[in-house]
C-alpha cells in the first residue's frame, strides 16, 4: 500500500533558522521572524500589494501600484479590470502561487474603503486567505 508523504519545503526543515520577516512590523524589536515558507509567502504578497511601482530599489516594475488608482472613479468595470491586472501581476512575480480567487468588494462610502480578498495556494492544496482593507 502506497503512503503519501506531505511535501515540506527545504527551508522549513531547520526550525531554528528564520526565513524572513512578517508584515506588519510590530514585533518587540520591530521585526517578527518567520520560520515557515507559507507564512513568508503571505507576507511577500501583502508587501507586493502595498508597494507602488518604482518604490523598490533596482526593481522599478515591482509592486501592484494601487495608490495610482485611489482618486479614480471606482465602478464595477474598473474593479474587474483591476482584479485581472492584480491577478496577472501576482502570477508573474510569484510563479509558485496559485490564485484561486481575487475579488474587490464594492466601495463603502461611509469609511471610504474597499476590501481586497485573495484566496491562493502554495505547495499544498490548502487554500490560504488574505484580506486587506484599502
Amino acid at each position: 500500500m502506497a503512503v503519501q508523504v506531505a511535501y515540506q519545503h527545504p527551508l522549513d526543515i531547520d526550525k531554528r533558522v528564520a526565513i524572513g520577516v512578517s508584515i506588519p512590523f510590530n514585533g518587540p524589536a520591530v521585526f517578527n521572524s518567520v520560520y515557515i515558507t507559507e507564512e513568508q509567502i503571505k507576507s511577500n504578497i501583502i508587501n507586493f500589494i502595498l508597494t507602488n511601482k518604482g518604490e523598490k530599489l533596482y526593481q522599478p516594475n515591482y509592486g501592484a501600484d494601487l495608490r495610482r488608482i485611489i482618486f479614480e472613479d471606482i465602478n464595477e468595470t474598473n474593479l474587474k479590470a483591476l482584479e485581472i491586472k492584480l491577478s496577472n501581476d501576482i502570477k508573474s512575480n510569484f510563479p509558485n502561487v496559485n490564485i484561486k480567487s481575487l475579488t474587490f468588494s464594492q466601495p463603502t462610502y461611509q469609511d471610504y474603503s474597499i476590501q481586497l480578498d485573495i484566496v491562493y495556494s502554495f505547495f499544498s492544496n490548502t487554500p490560504q486567505n488574505i484580506q486587506i482593507a484599502l
